[in-house]
């Protein structure tokens, strides 16, 4: 995919050629016009919408509420939708390998890198898990992260196929809502609820996936090459800048069948440019420290 730049839209990632080029004629949409009863209809479904996400990501911002109560401040706004442009500080939490500072970003933005996260679970793989992965070659990983897992699809049945037509064994990460399509799976190919990324995904061969941020970062941590099958929110942008890095290759949700997967798996997994490229970014990546970079902003600014 040839480079457009960055055009720092939406936070700085930009990007809307980028965005455009991963989508096919059947995702346009016509451009008619709206009666004044269908734009007030349109208001009131996107106020509903985003009452339910507040209310369903909740949880999400409650350690710091319980911090601030704990230090004895007045409670505040919820910082998941309010307060993400101080006049102060501004902590882009991604690594710069997705995107370097444009001129229209506030002059007080700092690019910390990943705040990699891995305690859940101990952080450990489970022994049959190990077992798994010791017993053959390394295998394609397939995950949908904790929200598009939900709406999965034919996703896993279809990635498993691929795998298997590759003569790659395959892990399916699969959360909690476990189809009963994949409760007798074919040998080789394993499904878990959850493992941890940043040890499970050293030892793939490959990790097919949604784009998701967190995801992304383990992976781009872990060297492995990527296709990316992006479903909604950041993950087409995120989708484009990781082809454009060439760590990875892209399909659109609705082209996910066992044929295409392959298709694309053999790029990645047989054309050495993508290993020698992933090994780059790896250890820039691995360079960064996240949490210590957005620790010392603080500290500097206080």
């Amino acid at each position: 995919m040839e480079d457009k730049g960055d055009k720092g839209d939406k936070g700085g990632k930009g990007d809307k050629e980028g965005f455009s080029s991963l989508l096919t004629t059947s995702d346009y949409t016509l451009n008619v016009p709206l009666s004044p009863w269908e734009r007030a209809l349109e208001l009131v479904a996107s106020d509903t919408q985003m009452r339910r996400i507040r209310w369903q990501t909740r949880l999400w911002s409650a350690p710091i509420r319980q911090l601030r109560a704990e230090l004895g401040l007045a409670p505040d706004s919820d910082p998941v939708f309010e307060g993400q442009h101080s006049p102060h500080l501004v902590l882009a939490l991604f690594s710069s390998v997705l995107g370097a500072a444009q001129p229209d970003w506030p002059p007080q933005t700092c690019i910390t890198g990943f705040p990699l996260y891995n305690s859940h679970n101990g952080d450990t793989l489970s022994s049959k898990l190990i077992e798994f992965l010791q017993a053959g070659s390394p295998p394609i990983v397939f995950t949908l992260g904790s929200t598009a897992v939900w709406t999965a699809g034919n996703f896993y049945q279809e990635g498993a196929a691929a795998a298997q037509k590759l003569g790659y064994r395959a892990i399916l990460l699969i959360g909690q809502g476990v189809p009963r399509s994949l409760e007798s799976l074919p040998e080789g190919v394993m499904a878990v609820e959850y493992a941890p990324h940043s040890e499970l995904f050293k030892n793939a061969a490959a990790i097919v996936h949604h784009g998701g941020v967190g995801t992304t970062a383990q992976a781009l941590r872990s060297g492995r090459p990527m296709l990316i099958v992006p479903h909604a929110y950041d993950q087409p942008d995120n989708a484009a800048r990781l082809v454009r890095l060439g760590v990875a290759r892209t399909i659109p949700r609705h082209h996910c069948t066992a044929d295409r997967i392959a298709t694309e798996l053999k790029y990645l997994l047989f054309d050495s440019k993508y290993a020698v490229r992933c090994a780059e970014v790896r250890d820039q990546v691995r360079r960064e420290d996240g949490v210590g970079t957005a620790c010392d902003a603080i500290e500097a600014y206080l």
